[in-house]
C-alpha cells in the first residue's frame, strides 16, 4: 500500500470512530467514504458494520461504476448516492450520512433545521430536506444527488431518516455534520427557551 493511500485510510478510520463515538451511527447505521485522490475511485465502509471501529477489511475500493476493485463484502447500502455526489460535484472528497440526534430529530418529523447559528447562517446557508424514501433504494439516492447537484449544498437532511454531509476532505465533511447538528441543538433550545419565556 503506498504512503499517500495509507494516510487517506487513517484519516477515514479517525473520522469514523469520531462519528461513533459522538453517537451518530449507531449499531451498524451510518457510512462513510473518500475519494482517493488522483483516481477515479473510492474508499468505502462494507455494509453492517459499526463506524466506532472499523478496520481495513471493512473497507471496499469501488471505481465509479460501483464496481469492486479491492476488498471483500457487500457495499454501504446507500452506495448509490455516495457515487452520484462524486459523479455531479467534483469538488467533493468525502460523504459521510450519520444520524446525529438533534439534526435526525428535525429530519424525521419534517421540519427544516433553523439556521440560526453563525456557521448555519455563513457556511451551511441552506440544507435541503430530501423527500422520504426507502433506505438504499434508487428513489432515495436520486433526491440526494439532485439535492448536491446545487454547488453550495452541503449538507441534507433525508426526511424521516438522518442527513448526509460532504466536504473537499473527510475532516471537512465531519465538520459540517458538526456544524449541522450544533444548528439544530441550538434551535431546539432556543425554542424551548422562547416558549418559557411566553
Amino acid at each position: 500500500m503506498s504512503v499517500e493511500k495509507d494516510e487517506v485510510l487513517r484519516e477515514l478510520f479517525k473520522i469514523s470512530k469520531r462519528v461513533g463515538e459522538r453517537g451518530w451511527a449507531p449499531g451498524s447505521s451510518g457510512n462513510i467514504s473518500v475519494r482517493i485522490p488522483g483516481k477515479s475511485l473510492i474508499y468505502i465502509k462494507v455494509t453492517g458494520k459499526n463506524m466506532l471501529d472499523l478496520t481495513p477489511s471493512d473497507i471496499l475500493t469501488l471505481d465509479m461504476d460501483g464496481n469492486i476493485v479491492e476488498g471483500v463484502g457487500k457495499p454501504s447500502k446507500e452506495v448509490r448516492f455516495h457515487l452520484g455526489i462524486y459523479r455531479v460535484r467534483g469538488d467533493v472528497g468525502a460523504v459521510i450520512h450519520s444520524h446525529p440526534p438533534y439534526a435526525s430529530a428535525y429530519a424525521i418529523i419534517g421540519i427544516p433545521i433553523p439556521l440560526k447559528t453563525a456557521p448555519g447562517k455563513y457556511v451551511l446557508k441552506r440544507i435541503p430536506e430530501v423527500e422520504f424514501a426507502p433506505r438504499g433504494s434508487k428513489e432515495l439516492a436520486e433526491g440526494v444527488i439532485k439535492a448536491f447537484q446545487d454547488p453550495q449544498v452541503k449538507a441534507v437532511t433525508l426526511k424521516g431518516h438522518g442527513i448526509v454531509a460532504v466536504g473537499a476532505t473527510l475532516q471537512e465533511a465531519y465538520n459540517i455534520t458538526e456544524w449541522v447538528e450544533d444548528a439544530a441543538r441550538e434551535a431546539f433550545l432556543t425554542s424551548l427557551l422562547a416558549k418559557g419565556l411566553e
